[in-house]
Order: C-alpha cells, then structure tokens, then sequence
C-alpha cells in the first residue's frame, strides 16, 4: 500500500514539475526575444519598423535617430525604413506592414476620413501617437529658370510628387488656389532625390517639396546652383486655408538654402501614427521614449518636437497609450 502511494505521489510531482518547467521556457522566451523593461506587452514585440520617406526628405533623417530612441528606451529593436512617404505610409500600417509611421497631418486626415486618394481605401485602424513639426510646403526652381511666380509655371515640367503622396495633394491644392489645375503643367511625378538631380540637369523646371526646412534635397541643389523658392502672396495662403483647414502660414527664412529674404509660403504638420493594436503600455512607452529624447535630435527641426505641442494640429484619434503619456507631462 505504501509502495503505492509513494508512487504515485511521485507521478504527480513529475507532472507538476513538468508544467511548470514548460511554463517557465515559454515565458523566458518572451522576454529574452522582447523588451528588457517589465512591460508583458512590450514582450510580445521582437521588432519595431517606423516607416519614413525618401533618403533626402526630414522624415528619413528623423527616423534613424527616433529608432534608436525607441530601441533604447522600449527594448524592442527598432529600424527606420525608407517609404514612399505620408499616404504609402498610412496603407502599409493599415496593411501591417509596420507598426510606425511619419505621416502628413493632412493625409492622415484623409485616410481616417476616407477621403480623396483614401475615397476607397479608408484607414481607421491607426492613431496618433503625436504631432512633431511644420512640413514647409516648397515650390522650388532655380534662379536661372525666370521663374518667380505660380503663373510662370503655364507649360513648364514641375516635379508634384508621386500620385496619391503628401505632396502631390498639396501642389495640387496650391495651383488650385492660383488658378491653374495640373492641366496647366507638365507634371513629373519624381521624389525629392530625382527632383534635386532634374532640376540641376535641366530636366525639369520647379519641383514641390513638402517637407521639413532645411530640406537635404534642397540644400543639395543649393550647392551646386542659385535656389529660388516661389512665395505664397498672404491673399493666396488666407484663401487656401479657409478651403482647406489643416494649412498655416509659414516663412522660410532669409538665409536658408541662400535665400535673400524671407519667402511667405504655407505648411501643413508632421506626425507620428502607430497602428491601433500596439498595446497600450508599449505606445507609451514609444511615445515617452520619443518625446524625453527629442531635445538630443541633431536636426535643426528636433527643437519643435516638444510634448507641450504633441497633440498640436492633430485630426485623427490619438493612440491611449500616447494619450496617457501627454496627459502626464502636461498636467
């Protein structure tokens, strides 16, 4: 009897043994493939892409550095990827191809809305996590070109960003708001990097670039020629943002890409969104990571990225985790 019960008490605690060991592998797994925090939700991420633009815009040059932000602070590797920008960014997030993106704030409008290039693909899987900077909206050529005003460009080849992008929304906004359609022009359908190496070959006439100021592309062109950017006339930027909210004022300042004064033109915002399913602790700590680390950035557009302006300007819901992190430091 004995003999019995001592056998099959053993049985049991095998048993037990084992599932607890199958137990503790499973969970060790976790947290040596995830974070280093305590985070369990953080456990569940091996990787982290934040999604930017082209190799000459502000967005790739921010990405790498908010990458190893995020990396550092969260545990989870992280890698800034180079994209086709604000709309390809809202579809790859929506489609899961990455959890983070840089996005125009009008865009993400857009695609929260399901309006314009969004009229059939509406986004409402993805947040923000807060917005970062004025995106200047540049119409640049070259000094030699003649080109001075909106009406100078009837017949010309003008760079408008790729269809369905930031910047082709905006160009087309903006010769709207002058009169002319893209009917008017000879649009070129080119990235900030091509329009930089068209327009010092001559290749084409003028180019919009939305982007942060100073924009690498455009400081590229200013090395190796004069720049001239084509102002907005205060009438022209008080009727496109009546028609069109999300626009502000902007000025580029005399000095920039070796401008003689300043240029009156417009903006729209830069932002960060993340996909609605990252869990709520680790979009905080994206976010923490992110904002707390902002004043190291070495760009010239990292001073604007402050957690007191985070939820500036932004028209699409804002992810609870990044919520949760403003509503601490701004108390």
């Amino acid at each position: 009897m004995n003999k019995k019960l001592l056998g099959l008490i053993s049985m049991l605690l095998i048993a037990v043994l084992a599932l607890a060991a199958c137990g503790t592998s499973d969970d060790a797994g976790e947290k040596e493939d995830g974070a280093k925090g305590d985070s369990d939700s953080s456990k569940e991420y091996k990787f982290l892409s934040v999604l930017t633009g082209g190799t000459q815009g502000t967005y790739y040059a921010l990405g790498g550095a908010i990458a190893e932000f995020i990396e550092k602070d969260t545990g989870v590797k992280t890698s800034a990827e180079v994209s086709q920008a604000s709309a390809a960014n809202m579809t790859a997030l929506k489609d899961g191809d990455a959890e983070i993106a840089f996005v125009q704030t009008d865009i993400a409008y857009y695609a929260q809305e399901g309006e314009m290039m969004f009229k059939d693909d509406k986004v409402d899987t993805v947040s923000a996590i807060g917005s970062l900077y004025p995106e200047t909206v540049q119409l640049v050529t070259l000094d030699k070109t003649g080109i001075k005003t909106f009406d100078d460009l009837k017949g010309k080849k003008v760079s408008v960003g790729a269809p369905g992008s930031g910047t082709y929304a905006n160009a087309e906004q903006l010769l709207e708001i002058h009169g002319l359609t893209m009917e008017d022009i000879k649009p070129q359908n080119l990235d900030f990097g091509e329009s930089q190496e068209s327009l010092q070959a001559g290749q084409i006439d003028a180019a919009f670039i939305t982007a942060g100021t100073p924009t690498g592309a455009v400081e590229g062109l200013n090395a190796v020629a004069k720049v001239f950017v084509v102002p907005v006339e205060d009438d022209k930027a008080d009727e496109l943002i009546s028609k069109y909210k999300y626009y502000a004022k902007e000025v580029i300042p005399a000095g920039t890409y070796g401008l003689a004064e300043d240029t009156p033109t417009v903006s729209v915002g830069a932002m960060l969104v993340i996909q609605n399913e990252v869990p709520e602790d680790l979009a905080y700590e994206i976010t923490k990571a992110i904002y707390d680390n902002a004043p190291k950035l070495q760009h010239a557009k990292g001073k604007l990225i402050k957690a007191e302006t985070g939820l500036d300007g932004i028209g699409i819901p804002v992810h609870p985790g990044a919520q949760k992190y403003f509503d601490e430091v701004n108390k």
